[in-house]
């Protein structure tokens, strides 16, 4: 299958790069960032031999799942710009939106990962180069379960095809992410993250539940309160509240 005769229908924001087969999108994305690409370059593949999702982990990726990665020059310092991975969320969350039923829960686990019917469906990977302030360019991936989903992950996974019984072609699956991530990082650039911010914690997995958090050198357990104005996990522990920026979340038990 050639991805360039099947390529999809975007908005002429962005500028598609369609691969068969790379190793990592990101890689090729942030390659291509280097050597100057512009806001919008849309890196995409049928299949990674090397992908990767958050902290290094491996990413399974055969073909019939979804793997792409942007390349954006936001013209904000990092700390806003790590936003988008919200944006990002809610961009998947509206693709999907449009193919499961209406009392099927898509939802958005903290940092950067959209459940479907509570388990794992997509993920985001967010990667940057600059010095201080300055951002030079992120490179944005994501990878979302079609068709297939590893069997053993450290959060359960699932597709869109398991829980809906529909397949969802890749370049299909493309346009409605490529299109409602506009629409999302556009109300991002005039409202700023309010607006996001109001729509992701609305379909919030574990807020106002007991969660655990678990970071490189300890676990934090206690209830998911809210996200703050930043994007950070306001937990409540029985030492008080906790402002969370970077971890992994679970239910107990899980």
């Amino acid at each position: 299958m050639n991805p360039v005769a099947e390529a999809p229908d975007l908005p002429p924001a962005y500028r598609l790069v369609a691969r068969e087969t790379v190793g990592s999108t990101n890689d090729e994305a942030r390659a291509l960032a280097r050597d100057g690409a512009e806001d919008g370059t849309l890196v995409w593949a049928l299949e990674q031999t090397a992908g990767r999702g958050r902290q290094g982990r491996d990413w399974v990726s055969p073909p019939g799942n979804l793997y792409c990665s942007l390349v954006l020059r936001p013209d904000c310092p990092p700390r806003e710009a790590v936003q988008l991975a919200f944006v990002a969320a809610l961009g998947v969350g509206g693709m999907l939106g449009i193919h499961v039923p209406p009392l099927m829960p898509v939802q958005y686990k903290w940092p950067n990962d959209v459940l479907l019917a509570r388990r794992k469906v997509a993920g985001i990977l967010i990667e940057a180069e600059g010095q201080g302030d300055r951002l030079d360019f992120m490179v944005m991936g994501v990878g979302v379960n079609l068709v297939a989903a590893p069997p053993q992950a450290r959060f359960p996974a699932t597709d869109l095809r398991s829980e809906t019984g529909e397949t969802v072609a890749p370049a299909q699956a493309l346009e409605g992410f490529a299109r409602h991530f506009m629409i999302w990082t556009n109300r991002w650039l005039e409202g700023g993250f309010a607006p996001v911010r109001e729509a992701w914690r609305a379909h919030a997995f574990g807020r106002g539940e007991r969660i655990e958090v678990r970071l490189p050198d300890r676990m934090l357990d206690g209830t998911f309160a809210d996200l703050d104005a930043d994007g950070a996990l306001l937990l409540d522990t029985p030492a008080g509240r906790r402002t969370v920026t970077a971890g992994d979340v679970h239910l107990p038990g899980m």
